[in-house]
């Protein structure tokens, strides 16, 4: 990767965080919200993603001083909105067969917050039979084996091993590329980023999906910002940093910053952008979400090849074969507020 390419995604990722920084707080939860089932995920959505990106960039540290200030702000605002994990406890009491509790904490166990009662019920419900054997989405699923080892949770949280999850999901299947479409797209990139913890352990993605999206990601990337779905493409610029042998397309980082606003905004398509504030950052939040940690993983790759731990966060394999943040943030409930 050339100098000038990770210069373009540390300036992407830059001015994304600047933005999410500067209008993060419009994002914070009503003054009445309750752990109801009609209250999350939704009104907590853009404070999980917000909180997903801060985790990752303090994680990787390759922001520069000025980025880890911001994600750490960030970060610390959105714990003291979900009451320093009061919030996510007392909802996972109540509906322990939703995931996004759980998520949800993943993120702020990454940044070095926690909670121990939560961590206590999490360890006492993800033993739970009814709990381990909801039916999920397969990739779904590995959202909340990855959640389980990020918050230091054994085993996967599932009724299943890492290879049985992933076996069960669409990327698996080495499906036909030209096959792929939106929702397609959205599961490819989440299986991506669940099995390696967001290009922390890219040597968890078994062999041959490594190979076969080695082949066809460089295509889908293309076809992506040919129709000019901004949001996608960012995803797929993170399945490449997540991969053994990382792969960045710098034309794919010349369109991202041409298309981002001089504010750092950063659109989800080429639909005109609303001039009224608070519908700007209802739209277009998650798309800067998935600038910045695209922007942070190409860069961390780039900076010495790989910027990840040799073992997962539990002490457990990471071989992708053994145990141990749309829809929402985190792949929907149970999944709000986990998912970029």
């Amino acid at each position: 990767m050339t100098a000038s390419v990770t210069a373009t995604a540390h300036q992407v990722s830059e001015k994304a965080l600047g933005w999410l920084h500067e209008h993060h707080r419009r994002g914070a939860l009503p003054e009445d919200i309750g752990t109801d089932i009609t209250d999350p995920p939704g009104a907590y959505k853009a404070l999980g993603e917000v909180a997903l990106a801060s985790s990752l960039v303090l994680r990787e540290d390759v922001a520069g001083a000025n980025g880890l200030r911001m994600s750490q702000e960030m970060l610390d605002h959105a714990w003291g909105q979900f009451d320093e994990g009061g919030l996510l406890y007392a909802r996972l009491l109540r509906f322990p067969l939703m995931t996004d509790s759980l998520e949800t904490y993943a993120h702020f166990v990454r940044g070095g917050h926690h909670h121990e009662p939560m961590r206590r019920l999490l360890e006492h419900v993800s033993a739970l039979r009814s709990v381990r054997g909801v039916e999920h989405l397969p990739n779904r699923s590995l959202a909340v084996a990855n959640a389980t080892r990020v918050a230091g949770l054994g085993g996967t949280g599932r009724a299943g091993d890492w290879a049985e999850l992933i076996g069960a999901t669409w990327l698996a299947n080495a499906p036909e590329p030209w096959l792929v479409d939106w929702i397609t797209g959205y599961n490819m990139t989440h299986t991506v980023f669940h099995v390696t913890d967001w290009g922390r352990v890219p040597d968890d993605l078994p062999d041959d999906i490594g190979e076969y999206l080695a082949a066809w990601l460089p295509a889908w990337i293309d076809i992506w910002a040919e129709v000019g779905e901004w949001d996608l493409l960012g995803e797929l610029m993170i399945v490449g940093s997540c991969l053994k042998e990382p792969y960045t397309d710098p034309a794919a980082w010349e369109l991202m910053a041409s298309i981002q606003h001089e504010d750092g905004l950063v659109p989800r398509d080429t639909a005109p952008v609303s001039d009224d504030i608070e519908y700007r950052f209802a739209d277009q939040q998650h798309t800067a979400v998935v600038a910045a940690i695209a922007g942070t993983l190409t860069v961390s790759r780039a900076l010495d090849g790989s910027t990840h731990d040799d073992s997962p966060p539990d002490g457990g394999p990471h071989n992708g074969l053994g145990g141990d943040p749309h829809d929402g943030p985190g792949g929907g409930p149970g999944g709000a507020a986990a998912r970029p």
